[in-house]
């Protein structure tokens, strides 16, 4: 069964509960101290020696980070560089291990995100609770970038470049830190990161008109749109055909315009995902799973036999338990909706040229005392 979900409290406005409001100071101490330690030298950082991009967000869930961590990889390989993916694989099985993650990984051991873009791009991936072990072994194996996915707050592995992804519609809900809201650092942080990418989702979904607390002081104009005059790149989410789980087929998802779907997201934030399909005319019958949810067979049973529509993050999980343990008619019913992250052109070029300069400075001789 689906566990624990985001607190409704952090986006809709309520207060939070007593014992929430009580802890949220207590965190913020906590973060203020670690982060303080870091800035005055008493804890150090480390670095692999090639650049690192961090891929990271301020609020706790997803914001679309791993569709830009894929399109930030392709497009370093476009530019001739050979890009790794450091992450620490959040809910895998032996997470004590390191391990390096290919197409072929078990969701299960090497984390669902590792999984799905290991196979989308086929640059090595090494999970590691140690971010630092891990981008230090990509340096080893041959990387001259590290793009690290999620990290923002791991200060111990140094980095190159910032990049924060805000969901363009729910943005920094309340405002408040954990437990009382879903930040996990002040939103002030987000001004210390060299590039800001607002999620506004795709096309066919509704508008993201910014409505959360704070909005109008972080850079939304009318009808939500980013605007790189405050900082904010613009990305949107453009779908792809719809790929059976099992197979080599594929449909365009008008193909399932008019008709009823079960739509089954176990993400950070569903409602985007069932948005998006019901902007195409699609009936969808929602299925929300909490993010990185471990499925069952049983939970791709919903007791009819509509057609089940899946993002790849699910995907990546459910195929396997396709394979082994469904019949022919639920495997034959089962699609992945893929998302490829499209940003302005001028964005890349910046990215490139921060990456460029970090190279420079980390091939440099080191000036003699």
């Amino acid at each position: 069964m689906p566990g624990p979900r985001t607190p409704a409290y952090w986006f809709d406005g309520a207060t939070p509960p007593l014992p929430a409001r009580l802890l949220e100071p207590v965190y913020a101490g906590a973060i203020a101290l670690r982060r303080g330690l870091y800035a005055r030298g008493w804890r150090r950082s480390a670095h692999p020696g090639v650049p690192v991009v961090v891929v990271g967000n301020l609020i706790a869930g997803g914001s679309g980070k791993t569709p830009l961590t894929i399109a930030v990889v392709e497009r370093l390989r476009a530019a001739g560089r050979r890009p790794g993916v450091a992450s620490r694989g959040y809910g895998r099985q032996q997470a004590e291990q390191a391990r390096w993650v290919d197409a072929d990984t078990a969701p299960a051991l090497g984390g669902d995100e590792p999984v799905l873009i290991a196979r989308s791009t086929g640059a090595p991936v090494r999970v590691d609770r140690d971010r630092v072990a891990a981008a230090r072994a990509l340096a080893d194996a041959g990387c001259d970038v590290v793009v690290c996915d999620d990290g923002l707050q791991h200060y111990r592995l140094a980095r190159d470049v910032e990049i924060e992804v805000i969901d363009g519609r729910r943005r920094y809900g309340n405002g408040r830190l954990l437990p009382a809201g879903p930040l996990r650092e002040p939103a002030q942080r987000s001004a210390a990161c060299d590039f800001r990418v607002l999620n506004l989702g795709t096309e066919s979904g509704p508008a993201h008109a910014g409505a959360s607390h704070g909005a109008a002081h972080h850079g939304v104009g009318p009808e939500g749109a980013a605007s790189v005059e405050f900082g904010e790149w613009p990305m949107r989410l453009a779908l792809g055909e719809a790929r059976a789980l099992v197979g080599a087929r594929r449909l365009p998802l008008q193909a399932f315009a008019g008709q009823r779907v079960h739509a089954l997201a176990g993400i950070g934030a569903p409602e985007r995902f069932f948005d998006t399909l019901r902007g195409l005319d699609i009936g969808v019958v929602p299925h929300a799973f909490p993010d990185h949810h471990a499925y069952r067979i049983e939970d791709l049973h919903f007791g009819s036999d509509l057609p089940l529509l899946m993002t790849e993050k699910d995907a990546v999980k459910c195929m396997p338990l396709l394979r082994t343990e469904a019949d022919a008619d639920l495997r034959d019913r089962c699609w992945a909706v893929p998302v490829r992250a499209e940003l302005p052109e001028a964005f890349w070029v910046a990215l490139l040229q921060r990456i460029s300069i970090a190279t420079q400075r980390a091939s440099a001789p080191e000036t003699p005392a």
